[in-house]
């Protein structure tokens, strides 16, 4: 059994930096993006173009994802290395971990499209059915445990037993963020079926 001061480095200023980015970015686009849906902020920025203005947060929301990312990943070179799996387990587990991890992620993307993934819904650019094909015949948030089994294979590929604790953090933060994101979506495609319903 390993001693916690062995495989966590506390003096490490990049382990608090990465734990409150991870934090910070879905806590930040659910705050911006119930702003959007009730002041239209960003809209009014592109003249009123709803379209411009989700394509905007899309770029920064990626764009943060990836220094969130980033910033993960210094964390854990920080970190004290110690194996974790033996030969060749090692290598091939988290090359498939991360390999179905990405696969959940862009096929996602790919089936909701730039405005389905980056929160179009709040823009008021609304799909017109419940994607139901790959992935969400398998998971019912493929994006967030996609992501969450890419912070694992990480972890595993570079031998931090920090990371995997970590990963956990991720997942707990992830379904925090679906308690708020999840009935608000609900509310907005709700909405729109009682004006629907008005006008027939």
């Amino acid at each position: 059994m390993l001693a916690v001061e062995s495989i966590v480095d506390f003096n490490q200023t990049s382990l608090l930096v990465s734990l409150l980015f991870i934090a910070f970015n879905p806590v930040a686009w659910n705050i911006v993006a119930q702003n959007e849906y009730r002041n239209k902020t960003i809209t009014r920025l592109f003249g009123g173009n709803a379209r411009y203005g989700c394509y905007f947060l899309a770029v920064m929301i990626f764009s943060f994802g990836m220094f969130r990312d980033s910033l993960y990943h210094r964390a854990l070179l920080d970190q004290p290395q110690h194996a974790i799996l033996p030969a060749p387990l090692k290598t091939i587990a988290p090359a498939v971990l991360f390999l179905v991890g990405q696969v959940f992620v862009v096929t996602s993307t790919w089936a909701l499209g730039v405005t389905g993934t980056f929160l179009g819904d709040y823009f008021g650019i609304l799909m017109d059915h419940r994607v139901e094909g790959f992935p969400f015949n398998v998971l019912r948030d493929p994006m967030y445990v996609g992501s969450t089994m890419s912070f694992a294979a990480t972890a595993l590929w570079l031998e931090r037993p920090l990371g995997l604790f970590i990963t956990v953090y991720v997942y707990i933060v992830y379904i925090l963020a679906l308690r708020y994101e999840g009935p608000f979506t609900d509310m907005i495609y709700s909405k729109r079926e009682e004006s629907r319903a008005k006008k027939a």
